[in-house]
């Protein structure tokens, strides 16, 4: 009997050490800890997407690591602002890396950014989960450490110019983008769109992440008679272009942004400057305001409201929540003990519904993008409304 329970403390103990040795290995995971970091731009074009993302994350896993963590681990994210600048995003990199030690990146924000991120991260097989960027890049070419959480720029958009010609009447388009990585990918969208349509394209404009007078492009596009702009540009541009053209007379133009241009604050800021109606967008999730009746979503806005003082999550909150749900319901699912390639395996069985995005995601060896449908919404007095589900 006493040689029993010696063999069996001892199976214990070389188990509880092989444990702490395999934690040790995984970058970032203690006994009581997982950290893990992302780059952002908390203070250039796109930061109405990753100033409410990082808060809303925040606050998820304050709720989780106030419940205990995820086996006995609470949760450490630590943010870097790279303002939309890809040398910042770079050291932010190499900081969250080689000095952080992060065990995974979540919600990196940026096309160009991520890109260049990648050189990183791919030599170690640090996860990347749910980037802020729906760029084919994200996962193409495929590896198992990357993760898209919806359909792409491309997808979306090409899918929303087919929408508008048989929909909404669209003859001709014209493009207003950043000359970027980011905006090359919507340009894609909309040019393969275009031509599988029987579309006429009219004139291609880039513009610089700080320009701010659209009058002269805006003028171009009036000329060359097209009734319908693609945009891939920064927030503020794409509010204050769309505003100029309505003074400048183009009362009957339509806009079609992406899913980086669905934001809740377009929508705001365009109903501040008059602008009610006429503008479109392809996401690969749903706006937040249409669906607060539903009891998931209002407890949330509480507890947000609660936090914040804001009465309202904006689409940065909504991807920022989802975002960190996705990776603490991997982090659950993982193996003990948990290492990046448990993760990554848990990362792959996942398959749940989204209440606060509202699609089901759904992932696997195969399959690296959580989710594919495509929800093509229109501005409605200053709120986002979906009018078409695309599966």
């Amino acid at each position: 009997m006493k040689k029993l329970f010696t063999l069996a403390a001892a199976a214990a103990i070389a188990a509880a050490a092989a444990a702490t040795t395999a934690a040790a290995d995984a970058p970032g995971v203690s006994d009581d800890e997982i950290i893990i970091g992302a780059a952002h731009d908390l203070s250039g074009i796109f930061a109405p997407f990753s100033v409410p993302a990082v808060t809303a994350a925040n606050l998820y896993f304050e709720k989780i690591n106030a419940a205990g963590g995820v086996n006995g681990r609470k949760i450490t994210y630590i943010t870097e602002d790279h303002g939309y600048q890809v040398p910042k995003a770079m050291q932010a990199a190499n900081k969250l890396i080689n000095r952080d030690r992060v065990f995974a990146m979540l919600l990196n924000l940026g096309t160009p950014h991520n890109l260049a991120m990648f050189q990183m991260m791919g030599p170690q097989g640090i996860p990347n989960v749910y980037p802020l960027s729906a760029a084919r890049q994200m996962v193409d070419p495929p590896a198992p450490w990357k993760f898209a959480s919806a359909a792409s720029y491309y997808e979306g958009v090409k899918t929303s110019v087919k929408y508008m010609a048989e929909k909404q009447g669209a003859k001709k388009f014209c493009l207003m983008f950043l000359p970027t990585d980011f905006g090359k990918e919507i340009e894609a969208g909309v040019l393969d769109g275009v031509k599988e349509a029987g579309l006429e394209m009219g004139v291609e404009l880039s513009h610089k992440p700080d320009e701010s007078d659209f009058t002269g492009a805006l003028g171009r596009i009036k000329e060359s008679g097209c009734d319908t702009v693609g945009m891939a540009l920064g927030i503020g541009q794409m509010i204050n272009a769309i505003a100029t053209a309505r003074k400048l007379g183009m009362e009957d133009t339509r806009f079609l942004l992406s899913s980086a241009g669905f934001h809740t604050v377009v929508a705001k800021g365009l109903a501040a400057q008059g602008v009610t109606s006429g503008v479109f967008a392809g996401s690969g999730w749903q706006d937040l305001e249409a669906r607060a009746g539903d009891p998931a979503v209002a407890e949330w806005i509480a507890e947000y409201k609660e936090a914040t003082g804001e009465n309202l999550p904006g689409t940065g909150a909504i991807l920022g929540r989802s975002g960190a749900e996705q990776f603490v319901r991997a982090l659950e699912a993982a193996e003990e003990p948990l290492t990046r390639e448990s993760f990554l395996k848990a990362m792959e069985s996942l398959s749940y519904h989204d209440d606060i995005s509202a699609v089901d995601v759904s992932y696997s060896a195969d399959n690296h993008v959580g989710a594919n449908t495509i929800f093509i919404s229109e501005i409605d007095n200053g709120s986002w409304k979906t009018i078409e589900t695309i599966k």
